[in-house]
């Protein structure tokens, strides 16, 4: 094979020889040739910082808050080996379940019977849903180690310096949109505590003020903070089920029969997949910390069991919760005058311990709001160099800003925003994680990773390939396929008249179908 340029400028050949900057690290299946220092990998964002007085002042106050209270500085640089800080193993399993096992999940798994499946087909949804969306996200997550970047400026290897910015700005849209739903449910539990006195607004605002500071602090904090606090939600909604069994009336038969039912069935399933996939994009972000000796499998198992088995638990407690809803008189009563929120206030007796559980569950949500602000701060350093030359924790507070606006202005429509959402995002991550994984186990299998070009476009392929993949899976796959409230394709509409969300699937498909013989030809073309 070629031979791979080190950071000294010597040649090293031999397919599975990785040069570091502390050491030689054997590592199947790719070369790495990797940068100098972080600061010299990222010229272009330094040198607009120093120039501009407004970025300058704000790095030095980043820089400042750095020494005074450890607020990371790292942005989307690529993190060297010797540089990296590694969290326990251990997180890579356990953030997973603060991160979706929380109160704000819920609605999710409300929608099974919310679209007439009885318990069972939305356990069943939920279950295959979950463990085939899973694995994108895990897999994603293995390249966070091996090339010590953030999730989106993985990316650049197949998407381009140019393609990732369009990459950077859906991500950013994600994570905006989990921040809306989890604010939104965080807002009506508080405005039950105190009998609907406070309004959903205000609620919105404490609980997204309090997600910020979580997140301002950075990679550290952040995985300590998710290490634990899923304790705490699993506690109350063990609970929450508990004291809602009576009425979960697990007999209740599907509202539909025939097609009907199989398109309801499919897309709930879609949900659930897509609510999992949806990771694909961010989990690099929590993973890059990671030394590149780790094993892949370990941490491909580790993300995997904790993504699927926190969901999975999440949303099945959202489905029996839903179908008490939807079965019991008072609490359907409740959820139609208040949401979610409300129901859970006459769920969860007596009074006392209602409103207590419910001012709880309300602070469970930042596992996901955290994560959101950060991941969101992140992405939109990749959309240019001047984006790049304000610090992350500017981005993260105006996607707090954001999200706040739309959740203020959409919680009376938590359950459309909610299943059109889903499905939406689902499309683009499906088709973002295939382009990531063909590009790394085929393509990147011989040729490695040049890690000093990770910024530089010059080096980095063109992207045409992986752009154009992404419009033709999203646009024949997703239009054909989807059943959204604004639209429904053809394909969809073939399931009679609720239609059956299949664009996650053939989105799927087409993406593996076009990508291979775009990036083939890409490659003979611009040798990059």
């Amino acid at each position: 094979m070629a031979a791979i340029e080190t950071d000294t400028g010597s040649k090293i050949a031999g397919k599975d020889k990785i040069s570091t900057e502390t050491q030689d690290v054997e590592k199947a299946g790719s070369t790495l040739s990797c940068s100098r220092a972080t600061t010299e990998d990222v010229p272009r964002a330094k040198m607009i910082r120093d120039k501009v007085a407004v970025l300058r002042h704000l790095g030095n106050l980043e820089a400042w808050l750095d020494q005074r209270i450890g607020v990371e500085t790292q942005g989307i640089d690529r993190i060297p080996e010797d540089k990296k800080n590694a969290p326990s193993l251990l997180n890579a399993f356990l953030m997973w379940f603060s991160f979706n096992g929380h109160v704000a999940t819920l609605p999710v798994g409300l929608l099974g019977p919310e679209f007439g499946l009885s318990l069972q087909l939305s356990v069943v949804a939920i279950v295959v849903g979950t463990l085939l969306g899973s694995f994108f996200p895990a897999y994603c997550a293995t390249l966070g180690p091996k090339l010590g970047l953030r999730a989106i400026a993985t990316s650049r290897y197949s998407f381009g310096f140019w393609g990732a910015k369009v990459c950077a700005v859906i991500n950013i849209v994600v994570n905006v949109g989990f921040a809306v739903v989890s604010l939104v449910l965080a807002g009506q539990l508080l405005s039950a505590v105190s009998d609907y006195k406070m309004t959903i607004d205000v609620g919105c605002v404490i609980v997204s003020l309090v997600s910020y500071l979580i997140s301002f602090a950075g990679f550290g904090m952040i995985h300590t903070f998710e290490k634990y606090m899923w304790i705490l939600a699993f506690i109350l909604e063990c609970v929450l089920v508990g004291q809602a069994a009576p009425h979960i009336a697990t007999d209740t038969p599907s509202s539909w029969s025939g097609l009907e039912l199989s398109a309801a069935f499919l897309t709930f399933m879609a949900i659930s997949f897509a609510y999992a996939a949806a990771w694909a994009s961010t989990t690099s972000d929590y993973y890059c910390n990671y030394l590149s000796t780790t094993p892949r499998w370990k941490i491909f198992t580790l993300t995997y069991a904790g993504l699927s088995i926190s969901t999975i638990f999440t949303l099945t407690i959202g489905a029996c919760v839903g179908n008490a809803v939807f079965t019991y008189a008072p609490w359907t009563d409740a959820y139609d005058a208040h949401g979610l929120g409300g129901a859970m206030g006459e769920m969860y007796h007596p009074n006392a311990w209602s409103k207590f559980a419910l001012v709880m569950s309300t602070f469970t949500v930042l596992g996901t709001l955290v994560a959101s602000n950060y991941s969101a701060g992140l992405a939109a350093q990749l959309v240019g160099d001047y984006f790049h030359a304000v610090p992350r924790l500017i981005w993260s507070f105006l996607a707090m800003v954001v999200a706040l606006v739309l959740a203020v202005a959409g919680h009376d429509y938590l359950s459309t925003i909610l299943s059109n959402f889903c499905s939406m995002l689902g499309y683009w991550s499906v088709c973002f994680a295939v382009i990531l994984f063909l590009e790394d186990q085929w393509f990147r299998r011989k040729d490695g990773y040049d890690l000093h070009a990770w910024d530089d476009p010059k080096a980095l392929p063109m992207g045409i390939a992986a752009v154009g993949t992404l419009v033709i899976g999203y646009c024949v796959g997703g239009v054909l396929g989807m059943d959204q409230t604004w639209f429904v394709g053809p394909i969809a509409k073939a399931f009679g008249g609720i239609g059956g969300d299949v664009g996650i699937y053939l989105c799927f498909v087409i993406s593996i179908i076009v990508y291979w013989p775009l990036r083939t030809l890409e490659k003979s073309m611009v040798k990059r």
